[in-house]
């Protein structure tokens, strides 16, 4: 059985309503996407059914237009892309989806789904396929960058560009409070490493992740770590997030297979990076020169989420990059 919607998430809903991207009063399905909006930078809401679950996402620009896919971090959802997706809505058809588990898409219970990141790519990939999506630039936040990374692995033809913003490929990105957590708890779960990890749950650390490094922690909106924090909350969701923080080891095991597709096939990329990030460090950042030299690096005087004070910059970068040409 999914999990339903608690007080937490009807609390989150209601913040959403009242955020910068408003959250949907209805959703439509996929089925009726047949015409594009008379503006192309209001974002519509809307889901889609992939293997069985339903899958929310977010949409600005003209169908046909180039591609982006942005991908979103822990422990937040489309809803942290809400100020990007209409500034770059006039060069791109922009898709933020929420993974299973996440935001508005369906979350079972994590005894009824396998909460692991090969399943949130692979239903990832499952929306962008019904969308049409033929190549596409991916951008990569976070759990971005396991999830786009195994999306340009399995698919590497598809990818016209990478962006990458605070999404770890490189063990020199991991920061010491992230690694002081999780290499005890990937060695052995027990009741002192999954308490250590329970810690990444609560409302202190949700806002730490946001404040932490941010040029001006004064000037942030309160709503983006409230509404992480009251869908987080609902009842189990700390099942389905410990089961992903298990699964993390993972990712760190496939490095040196996305290290190899960076050399072999190149693709363009941006590196847009908040500096003071105390998680995913700057030193990850330049690690992907390694393997792809040709990386454009701009460092985003921020932290791990950096879009909250930089997107208009960070839009401008994109354009720049891929789509340099395009009319605005």
């Amino acid at each position: 059985m999914a999990l339903s919607f608690s007080r937490a998430a009807l609390a989150a809903a209601s913040l959403l309503a009242l955020a910068a991207c408003d959250a949907p009063t209805a959703r439509a399905d996929s089925t009726s996407h047949t015409k594009a909006a008379p503006d192309a930078a209001a974002v519509t809401y809307a889901t889609a059914t992939v293997d069985g679950r339903t899958v929310f996402y977010r949409e600005a620009g003209r169908r046909g237009a180039p591609a982006i896919v942005l991908l979103h971090g822990f422990p937040s959802s489309s809803h942290m892309y809400r100020g990007l997706i209409p500034l770059l809505a006039d060069r791109f058809h922009v898709i933020a989806p929420d993974y299973v588990g996440f935001g508005y898409s369906d979350a079972p219970a994590a005894s009824e789904f396998a909460y692991t990141f090969d399943n949130l790519a692979k239903v990832t990939q499952g929306l962008i396929d019904q969308l049409g999506l033929g190549r596409y630039v991916l951008y990569m936040q976070d759990y971005g960058g396991p999830v786009g990374l195994r999306l340009a692995t399995a698919h590497p033809e598809r990818v016209a560009g990478l962006v990458v913003q605070n999404a770890n490929a490189y063990l020199e990105g991991v920061g010491k409070p992230v690694a002081d957590v999780f290499l005890p708890f990937w060695k052995e779960r027990n009741a002192q490493t999954e308490a250590a990890a329970r810690g990444f749950l609560k409302p202190e650390t949700t806002k730490f992740q946001y404040t932490a490094g941010a040029k001006n922690a004064n000037s942030l909106n309160p709503d983006a770590w409230t509404v992480d924090q009251s869908l987080l909350d609902r009842a189990g969701n700390d099942d389905i997030q410990l089961a992903l923080f298990r699964d993390y080891q993972k990712n760190v095991a496939l490095y040196d297979t996305w290290h190899a597709y960076f050399r072999q096939h190149q693709p363009k990329t941006l590196i847009v990076w908040g500096k003071n990030d105390p998680l995913f460090v700057a030193p990850g950042a330049e690690a992907y020169r390694q393997d792809l030299p040709k990386a454009e690096l701009v460092w985003l005087d921020g932290g791990h989420f950096a879009l909250e004070e930089h997107a208009s910059e960070v839009a401008r970068q994109i354009k720049r990059v891929f789509a340099p040409h395009s009319s605005s």
